[in-house]
């Protein structure tokens, strides 16, 4: 099987992956058109997020792998044949996708590939969620027809509060392989000054650490709210239901907190369904 060949194998998993999940349900809210390239954008972030995960690999392999990613999508850009990247050139020709959004978020996977990210300062921090998140959000607002001031600066927000949160609901899987994105300066407020993943996480002062960042999440979210509610031109269903199915997700976490034991917090069908609804109505 040919390097293409296997990408688009592993782009129809991914598919059925999502499948169920709030970004699945945002997606689905969309037309035809506009949500292919969101799966192609979403399918690009799962596979090469799948590069930085996968611990089976030295990291050596993983940067290669990734190396190649950058390869194909300059291919891509420069009209040539692109290998495991083919599957986004309908999506970067339709919606005119920049070529520096797919790059940052491979330079965001790097940081993950170079060494396992434990206690970044927060300047570090911002940087992983700018190329993680935020230049995803970049790529998406392109497909959501938003003009890029306000898109840009819904890119910036969202992208931010979306990571942030994922960050506080994946602490334990985190720091099962080996990772702790919780800030240094923060954790050190709180009074742990261990980086080790295990050793933070099991610390019961780590809630104090994690409601401070949790507050900056929130900022985030009232940053992006404002944008939305100035009604930017654009389809922005999918970016509301993405905002309010977070901030309920931030929001239950905070009225748990973080100290050990926790549990993994997720919306449910009905809650998910009464958000959707709440989305639709106030367009």
């Amino acid at each position: 099987m040919t390097a293409a060949s296997q990408t688009q194998a592993d782009f129809a998993e991914i598919q059925a992956r999502v499948s169920g999940s709030s970004f699945y349900t945002a997606m689905l809210l969309m037309p035809k058109a506009e949500r292919m390239a969101m799966f192609a954008i979403y399918g690009f972030c799962r596979l090469v997020d799948d590069i930085a995960d996968d611990g089976t690999r030295p990291r050596p392999e993983r940067a290669k792998a990734l190396d190649e990613w950058r390869a194909d999508i300059a291919a891509l850009y420069a009209g040539r044949p692109a290998g495991q990247a083919a599957f986004l050139d309908f999506a970067r020709r339709d919606f005119k996708l920049r070529e520096a959004d797919f790059l940052a978020v491979i330079d965001g996977m790097e940081m993950d590939v170079a060494a396992d990210i434990r206690a970044p300062d927060l300047e570090t921090l911002d940087l992983y969620c700018e190329r993680v998140a935020s230049a995803v959000g970049r790529l998406s607002i392109r497909i959501f027809g938003m003009d890029d001031k306000p898109g840009f600066a819904l890119a910036h927000e969202l992208g931010r509060a979306l990571q942030l949160t994922n960050i506080l609901r994946d602490l334990d899987e985190d720091a099962d392989i080996g990772r702790l994105y919780l800030p240094r300066e923060l954790l050190a407020e709180a009074g742990i000054e261990a980086n080790d993943p295990q050793a933070a996480i099991g610390d019961p002062r780590v809630d104090a650490a994690g409601r401070r960042l949790a507050l900056r999440a929130q900022a985030h979210f009232d940053a992006a709210d404002r944008v939305l509610r100035a009604r930017p031109r654009g389809r922005l269903l999918a970016p509301r239901l993405m905002a309010a199915v977070y901030r309920a997700i931030l929001q239950e976490m905070l009225a748990e907190g973080w100290a050990p034991p926790r549990r993994r917090v997720r919306i449910g069908k009905l809650r998910l369904l009464g958000l959707v609804a709440r989305c639709c109505i106030s367009r």
